[in-house]
């Protein structure tokens, strides 16, 4: 094998054509081709080329602060951007918002799989995740904003069964990132939070008959790195571009951490005990519902909780934690770090991450609650001018063996306390949060009650179930009025289930400083 070509990421940049298909690798602030990033936005704003490109990744790449994918919000340089997650990217969200380009929010594993497809010469991607969602053509395909109007999903119909169809197309350039490259293009991932979809998106992109550029720490002597470690062979490879350190950070503004990458384990550390709060009522309440030897994704925020619960509690490592991303086991991190995990067991490329997902490998799934409505319906993704993006929460919903939705009752404002084991809303917040529709169906209450998949709300004050005719309220917690703290602040009405003429409280152990003994 001849040597491959080492090249500076100010010429990589000119390998972008006009009117190109183009990815980038990244996972919220880690992974990120940072030096080729910043290359490529140097050359359009001198030159105003390339332009007219589109735009396609996976997950999330950036940390809201113009870094990452950020670096390509220029109005004439995208076309068009597909995306499955868009938070950390704020820049693009705005520029979709102003129409400046076409724009489109779709699940964050079926981009995993079609990068897959696309490598292989397959039509394109065929699943079941996302049906009667936002992603859904019945319900506008994933389409963002007033001037996107092509539908890069489609609804099918295969032995009767419905399916999305996400069609194949050709991808022209690829800037990835990895840690090593040998002299033979071979490049190895071993101080990445994770290979994510490297493999599979550089094959794509080489079998496209296109061009794949790889962002390194260095180059070694070829014969050196070890088979094993090597993600993206060197016969898929065209150029190396050797990044400063400045632009080659484990996770952006963050010290690498041998212990996120696997190369060494961080010594165990006893979980601080929490103080008594809202976020920590929903945490407790949400680790009743584990059992021994549960396979288990946390969303961010509230759901987190349950994870430190079971840490206090002692049985933290009855369960395993997952990321979408690729880790297995360990202690899933938060923040520029979302993706990783420290201590991991196992990391597997992303691809096969939702592979197990969507086959139903999940036993439980918390993930957050910010906007519910009548018939169970969850919106995380969109938020009048606000584009969270569903990322992979469609793909983790959909197909968990139960999934708890976990997060306070009210939004903006809201002031809770817990004494002697009661509950004290000091002050409401602004916005409801169980309304009568959502504006954007993330997952999707109907298609639940459909495959008969176990639902459950849990908020600081009470817990609902959903069953065919809706929200049932199962549990209340003790020193909450029913009628002003919960029926008042919702724009529905739940079916209120008594036992004995009350609504049973939540289990007293929850509301107390002690331990509660799981």
């Amino acid at each position: 094998m001849s040597k491959v070509k080492l090249i500076t990421a100010e010429k990589a940049a000119m390998l972008v054509k006009d009117g190109d298909t183009f990815t980038t690798s990244g996972f919220v602030a880690s992974c990120i081709p940072e030096a080729l990033n910043k290359a490529l936005e140097k050359r359009f704003l001198e030159t105003g080329h390339p332009k007219d490109i589109t735009y396609i990744y996976a997950g999330s790449q950036g940390n809201r602060d113009g870094r990452g994918a950020e670096h390509y919000a220029h109005r004439g340089l995208l076309k068009r951007f597909i995306a499955g997650h868009w938070a950390t990217v704020p820049a693009l969200a705005a520029m979709a918002l102003r129409n400046e380009m076409e724009a489109y929010n779709v699940s964050q594993g079926a981009l995993c799989h079609l990068f897959r497809d696309i490598a292989a010469h397959k039509p394109g991607t065929i699943t079941s995740v996302g049906l009667d969602t936002f992603i859904d053509p019945f319900n506008g395909g994933g389409k963002v904003n007033d001037v996107t109007h092509e539908d890069i999903v489609e609804r099918i119909t295969i032995k009767g069964k419905d399916y999305l169809f996400y069609p194949a197309f050709p991808i022209h350039v690829a800037f990835l990132r990895g840690s090593y490259a040998d002299e033979r293009g071979n490049v190895t991932l071993e101080k990445e939070i994770a290979p994510l979809e490297a493999t599979s998106v550089a094959q794509a992109v080489k079998n496209s008959g296109g061009i794949v550029v790889v962002q390194v720490e260095s180059v070694v002597r070829a014969g050196t790195l070890d088979p094993r470690l090597v993600k993206i062979p060197g016969i898929y490879v065209d150029y190396v571009v050797v990044a400063d350190a400045e632009d080659h950070q484990q996770s952006l503004d963050c010290a690498y951490n041998p212990a996120l990458s696997g190369e060494r384990r961080a010594p165990d550390v006893t979980a601080a005990v929490l103080p008594l709060s809202a976020k920590k009522v929903i945490g407790r309440r949400g680790a009743f519902e584990l059992e021994q030897d549960v396979v288990v994704n946390l969303g961010v925020g509230v759901p987190e909780y349950v994870a430190s619960v079971a840490s206090e509690e002692g049985i933290g490592d009855r369960m395993t934690l997952t990321v979408e991303g690729g880790p297995v086991g360990g202690i899933p991190q938060g923040g520029s770090r979302f993706g990783s995990a420290v201590n991991a067991d196992a990391v597997v490329d992303q691809g096969y991450q939702f592979d197990f997902y969507d086959g139903g490998g999940l036993d439980l799934a918390y993930l957050g609650l910010a906007e519910c409505d009548e018939r169970g319906n969850i919106n995380v993704s969109r938020f009048g001018p606000r584009i969270a993006g569903c990322g992979g929460f469609i793909n983790i919903t959909q197909n968990s063996g139960k999934v708890i939705f976990c997060g306070t009752f009210t939004a903006g404002g809201l002031k809770v306390r817990v004494e002697n084991g009661k509950v004290i809303i000091d002050q409401e917040g602004r916005q409801k949060k169980f309304i009568r529709r959502v504006e954007q169906v993330t997952f999707s209450g109907d298609r639940a009650i459909l495959t008969g998949q176990p639902i459950k709300y849990i908020t600081e004050r009470c817990v609902f179930d959903l069953r065919p005719d809706g929200l049932h309220l199962t549990e209340i917690a003790p020193g909450i009025d029913l009628q002003t703290q919960i029926l008042d602040q919702m724009e529905f009405q739940p079916v209120v289930d008594l036992c004995g003429g009350a609504i049973p409280l939540m289990d007293p152990r929850i509301f107390q400083p002690d331990l509660m003994n799981l």
